[in-house]
């Protein structure tokens, strides 16, 4: 498919790429032509028709064998990798502030939000070097820089550590071809989402959509009145990844619908 951007027969890999704004990501750079493998711990039983087209490992990124099978499976199966997009991430830490999380929850929020990352590119981003070419998409959150206290320190704590990583990296390989961007999503509609607002009307005896507003108002408040949608996302790391974007390096992209404030 030809058009604005031009991603015929790119080689994408996508992590966490069979729900949500992941899902929304390998099904447009399906649409843009591209040849596309993602991942997931487990592979879905009924996967989206968008879906169907993409290649798909089985494998636990928060490990580093699950993360040398991957590598290992992209230059099997693709011959390398031209565009990396890191959209793994989320958290399992438990409610309660800084004293509800011990060893092992910090462990786990770090191998998932920056460790999955860091153990792909040191396997991967090489090979773009020694092509001259290539793209890293690092997906953040805005919560690096508006964390939730009472729930998300560790997950956000990550995120900010992927943050500056990122940075760092495309300092060092942007003058051998290679770019790295950011893009820091703010509250996405996913199924997840969509449920967790149903827990929280229901908690608080409200509909679905004061459930929303509760959320919304949490996070200091969404100008647009709604959250992101996946497409929307997917949209964004699509043109950062295409040549459209070739100037763009070491920048961070916040797409969360007016939450951040501006300083």
């Amino acid at each position: 498919m030809t058009g604005f951007l031009e991603l015929e027969d790119r080689r994408v890999l996508v992590t966490g790429g069979t729900r949500g704004a992941g899902a929304a990501t390998v099904a447009l750079f399906l649409e843009l032509g591209a040849r596309v493998l993602t991942t997931a711990r487990s592979r879905p039983e009924t996967p989206p028709d968008a879906l169907r087209d993409a290649m798909f490992v089985e494998a636990d990124l928060t490990t580093a064998e699950g993360c040398a099978a991957l590598a290992a499976a992209a230059r099997d199966r693709l011959g390398g990798v031209d565009i990396l997009v890191h959209m793994l991430g989320g958290s399992s830490a438990p409610a309660g502030g800084y004293t509800a999380l011990g060893d092992a929850d910090w462990a786990a929020e770090l191998d998932l939000n920056l460790l999955s990352a860091v153990r792909l590119d040191r396997a991967l981003v090489p090979d773009m070097v020694a092509r001259g070419r290539g793209v890293v998409v690092h997906v953040t959150s805005i919560q690096r820089a508006l964390p939730l206290p009472e729930s998300t320190t560790a997950y956000a704590a990550a995120k900010a550590a992927l943050s500056t990583y990122s940075k760092s990296l495309s300092k060092e390989v942007s003058p051998k071809g290679v770019r790295v961007v950011r893009v820091s999503p703010g509250w996405i509609e996913t199924e997840a989402a969509r449920r967790f607002t149903e827990r929280v009307a229901k908690d608080a005896g409200v509909d679905r959509e004061r459930g929303a507003q509760i959320i919304m108002d949490s996070l200091g408040g969404i100008p647009i009145g709604r959250p992101s949608r996946p497409d929307e996302v997917a949209s964004l790391i699509a043109f950062l990844a295409s040549g459209r974007a070739a100037s763009i390096t070491g920048a961070e992209y916040v797409i969360d619908g007016g939450t951040t404030p501006t300083a």
